[in-house]
């Protein structure tokens, strides 16, 4: 109920009502049941899937004939706004010395490939870049400053108005964040990384400390990553792509339950 209580509220916040939900989640039993929990002869039978997931047959026939994937469409702002940032923050001639995105003169007439017209064409031809520039300006992604160079504010690049924007994020993240912890509940293999540090006696001003440091970090320890993996995706680009990963930062506050007055020891 700990771990679901974030999500009712999520339902409760955009009106979806339990009925909704309820279905929703009769439906994804199936399709796990169906996809996770397979025989050595094929898909499971549907009595075996009653079995699993206690959902009546006629139900389960229902169900399996809409057919759930329960995998969302990335929409196409959030596509190519993570490639363009990712170009950015990871592919030279777009970094500094230091690995930090430099600013990049706004026209390829100035800048040549080292532009942010040149960083959109290089990523997609089907837009132009003053469109991706007035979006970006427009939600605080990026700025032009007095030499009409276009300057990468990374912490923004988290969409704050378009929903479902959000929403894949959202859905992304936490999926695999609960992924890699099922698996290692499960024990099926190898644990992946998953971890983390938790105190329950700080004040408000500690905790915005903390946060601070948790920015600051979070972010160096994911644009190495960024950069890795670029440099990496290039070298296997002869061979057939197969994986993907997630490696994600969190952090979290709320007030901290009530402490327990200590026991009395029984005098005898």
């Amino acid at each position: 109920m700990r771990v679901l209580r974030p999500l009712v509220r999520l339902a409760l916040a955009r009106g979806i009502t339990y009925p909704a939900m309820a279905e929703m989640l009769k439906a994804l039993f199936v399709d796990v049941a169906r996809r996770d929990f397979p025989l050595e002869d094929g898909a499971p039978s549907d009595s075996r899937v009653h079995l699993l997931t206690g959902i009546h047959r006629k139900e389960i026939k229902r169900l399996r004939e809409d057919s759930v994937s329960g995998e969302a469409t990335r929409p196409m702002p959030v596509s190519l706004g993570a490639q363009l940032v990712g170009a950015w923050l990871g592919r030279e001639p777009y970094v500094d010395a230091a690995g930090r995105p430099g600013a990049l003169p706004r026209l390829a007439s100035v800048g040549g490939e080292t532009s942010f017209e040149a960083l959109v064409a290089g990523v997609s031809k089907d837009i132009r870049s003053r469109a991706v520039l007035d979006e970006w300006q427009r939600s605080s992604v990026v700025s032009l400053n007095e030499q009409d160079e276009v300057v990468l504010n990374v912490a923004a690049f988290v969409p704050r108005e378009d929903f479902a924007a959000k929403s894949h994020y959202f859905a992304h993240n936490l999926h695999d964040h609960a992924a890699a912890a099922v698996h290692n509940l499960l024990g099926e293999g190898e644990p992946w990384l998953e971890r983390s540090v938790h105190y329950d006696a700080l004040t408000p001003e500690s905790i915005a400390e903390l946060n601070e440091l948790a920015q600051r970090q979070g972010m160096d320890l994911l644009q190495s990553l960024n950069r890795t993996a670029q440099a990496l995706e290039e070298r296997d680009a002869q061979a057939p792509p197969n994986r993907r990963f997630t490696c994600g930062v969190y952090f979290y506050s709320e007030a901290a339950p009530p402490a327990e007055p200590p026991s009395e020891t029984p005098k005898t």
